[in-house]
């Protein structure tokens, strides 16, 4: 892949439709707030770090058409709201508003839109030097020819950089060699297998793909070295959100003694939640489930629950790798973080 997964210049915002991915790589333009919003929501662009990047990119695209400096404040509550509902679980989401928000307040009357411009393009440079720094650390919990689990889509595609969890992994097998990588096909949406194994065939990175539900037996089989995920948002005392499936890969993983690591960036940690009890878990379309591109599988009215994204405790939790480093469980405390 030759072109950025996210691209803005000039007022004008480019992303990669990852709903089309690995049949076809298309890159579409977000002309507006409400585009911008409708491919957050509609999962074009995902991961809570590229969610977190394109709103800060959403918010220029938003007020570029803005008279003057009074007008683009008066505009800027509206297009603030419509991105923070796009995906309520994912704190980068909020951190990357909070930042532009902070930076429309200090914007100069001349060259306004150019200040916003230079603040968006630091959350994306933020987020990538992010990624280096978190894979140099999560390197130090990995050997050569480690075989492991991962699940949902942690990679380039979920950060504009290298990835969380999976850039620990490719960064590994370029310095250690040998990995291989087992990857959770993450129903109902398949990022795992839509987008993981994508991007781990384009890394030459060995791999093979399964079913949600083989993940336990393939811990018990005792092959396995560590199971690395990624978050959503993690809870002052280490709760973390994640997508759904986490929580029982967790389990299943202290179960059969496997270390379980979670891989994020400081802004992905919320202090003001105690406890992941108050993270709020977004729900999605019945037809995510029942009705998968398009195919009906199940009954004409059958209900359906689909939360996006599960709690897994922080007991269950072996090591939180930020940029800053690696802290091992239990006893985690972030009350006090910065990102």
């Amino acid at each position: 892949m030759t072109r950025p997964i996210i691209a803005y210049e000039a007022g004008s915002l480019t992303v990669l439709d990852q709903t089309l991915l690995p049949a076809e790589s298309c890159w579409i333009d977000l002309p507006s707030l409400a585009a911008v919003a409708e491919a957050i929501r509609a999962l074009r662009v995902r991961g809570a770090p590229l969610i977190g990047v394109t709103a800060a990119y959403g918010v220029c695209v938003a007020l570029r058409d803005a008279a003057n400096l009074s007008a683009a404040h008066a505009a800027a509550p509206q297009a603030f709201d419509v991105l923070a509902a796009t995906r309520p679980t994912a704190v980068n989401l909020f951190w990357a508003i909070e930042r532009m928000q902070a930076a429309l307040e200090t914007a100069p009357e001349s060259g306004w839109l150019a200040h916003l411009e230079r603040e968006a393009v630091a959350v994306h440079e933020a987020t990538r030097a992010q990624d280096a720094a978190l894979a140099e650390h999560g390197l130090s919990l990995l050997r050569s020819a480690a075989k492991v689990i991962t699940h949902c889509n942690t990679g380039p595609l979920a950060t504009g950089g290298l990835g969380t969890a999976l850039g620990v992994l490719l960064l590994a097998q370029q310095r250690l060699g040998g990995l291989h990588v087992y990857v959770d096909e993450t129903r109902p949406r398949w990022q795992g297998a839509h987008l993981t194994t994508w991007e781990l065939a384009a890394q030459q990175v060995p791999h093979t793909l399964i079913v949600d539900g083989a993940a336990a037996p393939l811990l018990r089989s005792g092959q396995i070295h560590s199971v690395w995920v990624g978050a959503d948002r993690i809870a002052a005392n280490g709760d973390t959100a994640n997508k759904i499936g986490t929580y029982s890969l967790a389990v299943n993983a202290r179960h059969h003694g496997v270390p379980f690591y979670v891989v994020a960036p400081t802004s992905t940690i919320d202090p003001t939640l105690p406890s992941g009890a108050g993270i709020p878990i977004e729900e999605r379309d019945h037809d995510e489930v029942a009705r998968p591109h398009g195919l009906l599988i199940a009954p004409e009215g059958t209900p359906v629950w689909n939360p996006a994204f599960d709690v897994t405790p922080a007991a269950l939790i072996t090591a939180i790798v930020t940029e800053h480093g690696v802290q091992h469980g239990p006893g985690y405390d972030f009350r006090n973080v910065e990102s």
